[in-house]
């Protein structure tokens, strides 16, 4: 029997509502699939003969589709029934990744990969702002930063099981799971999702507010610099590790899993005193323990250390981005729609930034830069966040 959608009502210390859970297991298969291929780079370019750099075009260039499509799909997708919508998404997700594990070539695999990547651009955003219609309003930053744990968990499980997968079975077989986990998603959103879930539309009037305001924009560009930094790195971590420390897929793996299970817990904590905290906040703390990450990422001398070293990063990792999330939301309810898309955008579009200048960086002997790059563009989005907490203080 389905749930009626859950009236706007103070509600500060209820428990979240069931239909939040479908939600979040989109957010874990969409952050598998993302993640998937950063975790079998090495696979895909020994399979298909190409540079590692090379291969790191299905990154960028993926996450480029991502960033445009984000705020596109906003507006084609505005008036549909996000049940539907999300359903079938999933579904697209299912059918792409399926036809990339049939790829004959790397040429064939490119188009294929950016366009299994438009689900991304949909389901994250728009299940984020469809929270205005599902939770009460004293509940709505621990419901959005609920849901985003789905890419925290994918971390701790999707990108280890995908590596594991891809290093033993073939990349290819890490594409065919990922296309039945979509599957399985798109039959529960399907089945738990209230029908008649349709946040309203934002009129060109309200996209030109959004895109006029300079508090709101500046925290997108916190997230844009924040992926940069980011993904310089994290799209080449198995053939780094691969290089520097000779890990195979089983240790490279256990080395996902410690990521994604301290990125849980960041997400985790932040769920728990986002509210009490405030996002602008709980932001800042994200991006220092980045920053403290990328500094020391040279110690990592071994596995042990490796994953050391990385615990600060993984705590801010995805506990950031749900910060971000619910900072925009709560500067400009009315405007969630816009903003959450484009936050998405953002993250979208640093990762395609990072993942082309890291290649950049790999195919001119600069594997040892890649932190440094990192620390460059993680510093960059603390002075951003500063600057956009002033405006929005001298705002109100």
């Amino acid at each position: 029997m389905r749930s009626e959608v859950i009236p706007s009502s103070p509600a500060l210390r209820e428990p979240l509502p069931a239909v939040l859970w479908p939600l979040l297991f989109g957010n874990f298969v969409i952050g598998t699939g993302v993640m998937a291929v950063p975790g079998t780079l090495d696979e895909i370019s020994r399979d298909l003969a190409v540079s590692v750099s090379t291969a790191g075009q299905l990154i960028s260039a993926g996450a480029l589709l991502m960033c445009v499509g984000a705020p596109l799909c906003a507006s084609v997708v505005a008036g549909w029934d996000r049940r539907l919508l999300l359903s079938l998404s999933m579904l697209w997700y299912a059918a792409l990744h399926l036809a990339c594990a049939f790829a004959p070539g790397f040429a064939s695999l490119l188009p294929l990969r950016v366009l299994a990547l438009v689900p991304p651009a949909i389901f994250t955003p728009q299940a984020a702002a469809s929270l205005g219609l599902l939770v009460p309003l004293g509940q709505r930053g621990r419901a959005i930063t609920f849901i985003f744990l789905g890419w925290s968990l994918a971390s701790v499980v999707g990108m280890p099981l995908s590596a594991l997968v891809g290093g033993t079975l073939g990349w290819r077989s890490a594409m065919v799971l990922v296309a039945a986990l979509s599957v399985l998603s798109a039959a529960w959103v399907w089945r738990a999702l209230p029908t008649g879930v349709k946040p309203p539309a934002l009129s060109f009037a309200a996209w030109q507010q959004t895109l006029r305001s300079r508090p709101l924009m500046i925290v997108v560009s916190v997230t844009v610099l924040s992926a940069a930094g980011q993904f310089v790195l994290f799209s080449y971590m198995a053939p780094y590790f691969r290089q520097k420390l000779g890990l195979e897929p089983g240790a490279l793996s256990l080395y996902f899993l410690c990521f994604g299970a301290f990125g849980l817990a960041g997400n985790v904590l932040m769920t728990r005193h986002i509210d009490r905290i405030g996002a602008a906040r709980c932001v800042m703390i994200g991006l220092a323990l980045m920053a403290a990450s990328f500094v020391l990422f040279p110690l990592g001398v071994s596995l042990p250390l490796a994953m050391l070293v990385t615990v600060p990063w993984a705590l801010g990792c995805f506990s950031t981005n749900s910060a971000q999330q619910a900072r925009l939301v709560g500067m400009a309810p009315d405007l969630a729609s816009a903003t959450v898309a484009l936050n998405s955008s953002a993250m979208y579009a640093g990762q395609a930034v990072g993942a082309a200048a890291g290649g950049w960086l790999i195919a001119r002997g600069g594997m040892d830069s890649l932190h440094w790059a990192g620390v460059a563009g993680v510093l960059a989005a603390m002075a951003a966040s500063t600057l956009a907490s002033r405006f929005a203080s001298a705002k109100h």
